[in-house]
């Protein structure tokens, strides 16, 4: 469940307030780091300090300095953002849920994969994939990294974690390499149950009754347990995961009939056919940590939107956090795809934006609104064609030290130009896309050309501007991934 999040390059101050032809980095007081490189060929300095905390650092260093200056922003914990909107509304349908919006972003490798049973050849592990630190520590890539940590502490029956996290990513309007989600777990005690002679089936359906009603039409004609696409865990019996289900299903189905409501009864009567019925729809699906699993889709503007996953609970994971009498369901959710959704907001970068012109759309005390865009700037294409090194290859991802999902060659991998792009350019780039790719008959070398998107938020760029930003970048590939201008 995703959406990311956007200053330029995650923090640098698009607008006029920095000159338009230098666009340096404005840097967090908070965040302090050496010689960042950022690069999965690796970097080298020894240490960096985050918020007054101190990490070594070694060969799976990745982070730039521009996704560590994002860390002190917690844009879903700021008065009237419209993410803290979101999350306060989701919030709100949860009554008695035990809320965690404050945990630090910066975790081992243990907590992020780990504890939720990600195999050591997980893609999710890749240092094209994830921010390392170190070999050990990792900048958290879900909330979920924070699951086993909070059902160890069993505090509450339930409880929603709200984060920003971090993941090397596509370049376009609905990503970004920093984003935020919710998740959310609801827990039983069988032996609360045995304590009042009831079965543990019985005491759910008993809290079943007293979510919500809602009258939406809701399709869903999976069996709740198949043996092969959706099985039932060991440990847990038929009754108890049907019942767990209905809590699980009709708890976010009450959830997305409220957000979905509120979009319907925005100010703007464009924003939803006043008479469009809302239709919603589970989906069978996969996690690693959960079983069965389910995503939640909606009917929404003439097509169906995945909204959030879901499921019951690893039993392994509660065992493994020292609840093994407990059982349950968690869900996730990406707070910039729900906003987006309920302001029609256009793109991911504006979450980021100190202008007043964006900010002063959102209250908490007001009716949801449409997003009314200020201006629409025009854009700037320019395409970069390059050789690969020789023994690249598009599917890799190199590391100076064997790296789970990394080639131990010379490799090349999309999200490096990815990283590239941002960090030189910063939300002056709107979108990066491969356009052509063509290996050479005779050679065998191959060719990649990217075209980039070139727009800022708030201004028209200059070609000048435009210019010396795309030759920086040209310049970064080869001097960061070693390939060929064309």
């Amino acid at each position: 469940m995703r959406i990311p999040s956007f200053p330029t390059a995650l923090y640098r101050q698009l607008g006029g307030k920095i000159p338009s032809r230098t666009l340096k980095l404005k840097r967090s007081p908070l965040v302090v780091s050496r010689q960042v490189r950022w690069n999965s060929a690796g970097p080298s300095q020894k240490e960096i300090t985050v918020e007054g905390k101190t990490y070594k650092t070694d060969s799976w260093m990745n982070t730039p300095s521009s996704i560590l200056d994002a860390i002190p922003r917690r844009l879903h914990t700021q008065p009237d953002h419209p993410l803290t909107i979101t999350r306060q509304l989701i919030e709100s349908r949860f009554p008695g849920y035990k809320t965690h919006n404050n945990l630090f972003p910066i975790v081992t490798t243990q907590q992020n994969f780990d504890s939720l049973g990600f195999p050591p050849d997980h893609v999710g592990r890749s240092r094209t994939d994830t921010y390392y630190v170190n070999k050990d520590t990792v900048l958290r890539t879900h909330t979920s990294a924070h699951q086993a940590d909070t059902f160890r502490k069993n505090e509450a029956d339930a409880y929603l974690i709200s984060a920003d996290v971090y993941r090397r990513d596509a370049i376009d309007r609905s990503h970004y390499p920093v984003f935020h989600q919710m998740e959310g777990a609801r827990t039983w005690d069988r032996r609360a149950a045995e304590k009042q002679g009831k079965t543990l089936a019985q005491i759910i359906w008993e809290d079943v009754a007293k979510i919500p009603k809602h009258d939406v039409k809701v399709e869903d004609p999976n069996p709740t347990i198949h043996p092969e696409r959706n099985p039932l865990q060991e440990g847990h019996s038929a009754d108890e995961t049907e019942a767990i289900a209905a809590h699980l299903k009709r708890s976010l189905e009450d959830v997305v009939v409220a957000i979905f409501n509120a979009a319907k009864t925005a100010s703007d009567a464009g924003f939803a056919a006043a008479d469009e019925p809302l239709k919603v729809r589970w989906v069978e699906a996969y996690f690693p940590f959960t079983s069965p699993s389910w995503e939640l889709e909606v009917f929404w503007q003439g097509d169906w939107l995945e909204v959030l996953g879901s499921g019951i609970v690893q039993q392994s994971i509660l065992n493994h956090a020292s609840v093994p009498n407990r059982v349950g369901w968690a869900f996730g959710i990406g707070l910039e795809r729900i906003a987006m959704l309920l302001y029609s907001i256009p793109d991911i970068r504006l979450f980021w934006s100190n202008d007043k012109r964006f900010l002063s759309q959102f209250s908490a005390s007001s009716p949801i609104k449409r997003f009314v865009p200020f201006s629409k700037y025009p854009a700037c294409f320019k395409d970069v064609s390059f050789w690969l090194r020789t023994l690249s290859s598009a599917a890799g991802g190199a590391s100076p030290t064997p790296a789970p999902g990394a080639s131990t060659t010379a490799s090349f991998h999309e999200n490096d130009v990815m990283e590239i792009a941002r960090e030189v350019c910063g939300d002056v780039v709107e979108d990066v896309r491969l356009t052509d790719e063509f290996v050479h008959p005779k050679t065998g070398r191959r060719s990649m050309c990217y075209r980039v998107n070139y727009r800022h938020l708030e201004r028209t760029l200059t070609n000048e501007e435009t210019n010396d930003l795309h030759e920086k970048f040209r310049q970064q590939l080869v001097d960061k991934l070693g390939v060929e201008l064309r």
